[in-house]
C-alpha cells in the first residue's frame, strides 16, 4: 500500500488519476462466454468408473488395540483411569487411587505406565495409545526433553515398556474426547477404598428406555395392552373407566397402532 501512495503521488504532475479495480461480477463473466463461445465439438463422456466407491483412503481401518488413558489431581485425591479396548470391541477398565503426593505430570505418567502394564499382561503386541498429556506424548517422541528429576525416572521406565510392543503409537486427544478415562480417574481420586470394599470390574449398560416399563404385570390375565387394543378395535373406552382414566388412556393409545 505505501508503494502504490508513492506512484499516485509521482502520477498527478501527468493529470493521471489511480482508480482501484473494481471486482468482476458474475454476469460479466457470463457474457463475455456468450459473446466469443468456444468451439470445442468433443463428446462428453458419461461413463464415470468405479462409481460404486463412495471413498478412497490410503490408511487402512486399524481393528487393533487401543488404549485411553487419563490423570486428576484434585483437593478430593489424585486417580487414573484406563481404558482398555479390545479388537472385538470389548472394554477393560483400569482405576487407581494415588496414595501419595504428587502432581499432574506424575499422575499422567503413572497412568500411562499402568495401562501399558495391563496391555502387557494381556500379550497385547500392538496398541494404539491416545490421551490429553501433551506432556507424555511430547516427551516419548523426543520433541521435548524431561528435565524434571521427578519426571526422568518415569521416563525411563516408559521407555522400557514399549519397548515390549512391536508397535506403538501415541496421539494426541482432547479432554472432551477422552471423558470415559477421565470419569475413572475422578472416581478413583473421590473414593476411600481400603482392602475391605475392593471395587470389583465395572460394567456398564445402556438403558433405552424408563426402568417403569419392565415392571408392567398382567392384570386378570390380561396382557398390559389391553385397554389399548380394545379402543383401537372398537373406538370406545372399556367400560369400568371413569373421566381421570379416559384421560390418562388417550395419549398413552396415541403412541400405538394396529399392525
Amino acid at each position: 500500500m505505501r508503494i502504490i501512495a508513492k506512484w499516485r503521488c509521482q502520477l498527478t504532475e501527468y493529470d493521471i488519476e489511480y482508480v482501484p479495480r473494481t471486482l468482476v461480477k458474475g454476469q460479466a463473466i457470463a457474457d463475455h462466454l456468450a459473446e466469443f463461445p468456444i468451439d470445442d465439438d468433443t463428446p462428453i463422456n458419461s461413463n464415470f468408473p468405479d462409481e460404486e466407491i463412495l471413498q478412497v483412503s490410503d490408511e487402512e481401518e486399524t481393528t487393533g488395540w487401543k488404549m485411553y488413558f487419563d490423570g486428576v489431581v484434585n483437593s478430593t485425591g489424585s486417580g487414573i483411569g484406563v481404558v482398555l479396548i479390545y479388537p472385538e470391541g470389548r472394554h477393560f477398565l483400569v482405576a487407581s487411587k494415588i496414595d501419595f503426593p504428587c502432581t499432574n505430570n506424575i499422575a499422567e505418567y503413572e497412568t500411562c505406565i499402568l495401562g501399558l502394564q495391563a496391555a502387557i499382561d494381556l500379550k497385547v503386541k500392538e496398541l494404539e495409545v491416545f490421551g490429553d498429556s501433551m506432556l507424555t506424548f511430547f516427551q516419548t517422541l523426543k520433541q521435548w526433553k524431561t528435565k524434571d528429576p521427578k519426571l526422568v525416572p518415569y521416563h525411563k521406565y516408559f521407555e522400557e515398556l514399549v519397548e515390549n510392543f512391536e508397535k506403538v503409537s501415541f496421539t494426541y486427544m482432547p479432554r472432551m474426547k477422552n471423558q470415559f478415562a477421565g470419569a475413572l480417574a475422578s472416581l478413583a481420586s473421590m473414593v476411600s477404598i481400603t482392602e475391605e470394599n475392593l471395587i470389583e470390574p465395572l460394567e456398564f449398560e445402556i438403558t433405552q428406555g424408563p426402568a417403569h416399563c419392565d415392571m408392567i404385570e398382567a392384570v386378570d390375565g390380561k396382557p398390559w395392552y389391553a385397554d389399548i387394543k380394545h379402543l383401537f378395535q372398537t373406538g370406545q373406552f372399556p367400560a369400568f373407566t371413569d373421566r381421570h382414566d379416559q384421560r390418562t388412556l388417550r395419549p398413552i393409545a396415541a403412541h400405538f397402532f394396529l399392525s
